[in-house]
């Protein structure tokens, strides 16, 4: 097996794991476009071990600690140590997705001097869902919701303005970035509402409902917007455009009483935005 994915065959778990960011990943410049794809590969594969339906909380606790410490004994792209993560999922003897097995071919995609950004965020993303895990993903409160959201999409926020800071000079509020992350990831959590009750997990704050997690989504992706007006013509507005207008029409549609956007709606909202940055 390849210690490295090829760009191409990173591009098809892509797609098939992260629709929403597949299309502003592939228009990214090179370079970028490889640190981006690593690093939502890389967070996804931690994402499959925190959803798995066939795993108690220890055991996911137990495997993304493994993650995680693994990800922080790493120095170098040359010298990573591919077989230790093998050597972990087998350990395990569990059942996971080809996203999370290839996780150390995600890790060293993205260009040799900023690799190491990328795995300090998923370590971190790993360590903070070890934690969730054992909690049993139980939410009581506001302060919860941000601990949570911040673990598995604000810090991913930050990552990318690290990103856009290193590739194209560009300095993005940090605040701003937590905020991005936050907003699509509560949409998530209003969107995924049953199948996570299903699941027996309840993302939302005591005495919450969807008007609270609506208010809320709303609020901090209207924070990011403004935000963006501020900022120069850069390859990071064209990114973030179709994820943020992805989840302000799904908030519109489940506001209406629908469960979803559907297809149809889908690509005409990308190919309006494509024609708008055309």
């Amino acid at each position: 097996m390849a210690l490295t994915a090829t760009h191409n065959d990173a591009m098809r778990v892509l797609e098939e794991t992260s629709r929403t960011f597949f299309l502003p990943i592939t228009k990214l410049p090179e370079g970028l476009r490889e640190a981006v794809a690593a690093g939502y590969l890389c967070m996804r594969a931690i994402d499959e071990v925190e959803d798995h339906p066939d795993l108690d909380g220890p055991v996911k606790s137990a495997v993304l600690s493994a993650m995680s410490l693994l990800l922080q004994a790493q120095t170098s792209v040359e010298d990573f140590a591919h077989n230790q993560f093998e050597e972990v999922f087998k350990k395990f003897d569990v059942n996971l997705p080809e996203v999370t097995l290839r996780v150390a071919e995600w890790a060293c995609l993205a260009p040799r001097f900023i690799a190491p950004r990328i795995w300090e965020a998923t370590s971190g993303m790993a360590d903070r869902m070890a934690h969730w895990a054992t909690t049993g993903f139980k939410v009581a409160s506001r302060a919860d919701l941000d601990r949570y959201t911040y673990g598995v999409a604000g810090a991913v926020g930050l990552m990318l303005c690290d990103l856009w800071g290193w590739f194209e000079k560009v300095q993005i509020h940090r605040t701003h970035g937590i905020q991005f992350g936050r907003g699509l990831q509560i949409t998530n959590i209003l969107r995924n509402r049953e199948e996570d009750l299903a699941r027996g997990v309840d993302f939302y704050p005591d005495g919450w409902s969807d008007d609270e997690m609506q208010a809320y989504a709303r609020q901090n992706l209207s924070d990011f917007d403004e935000y963006t007006t501020s900022l120069p013509e850069t390859s990071f507005l064209q990114f973030v455009g179709i994820p943020r207008a992805l989840a302000w029409a799904t908030l519109d549609a489940l506001q209406a009483g629908r469960e979803k956007l559907t297809r149809t709606e889908v690509v005409e909202i990308v190919q309006n935005l494509e024609k708008q940055g055309s």
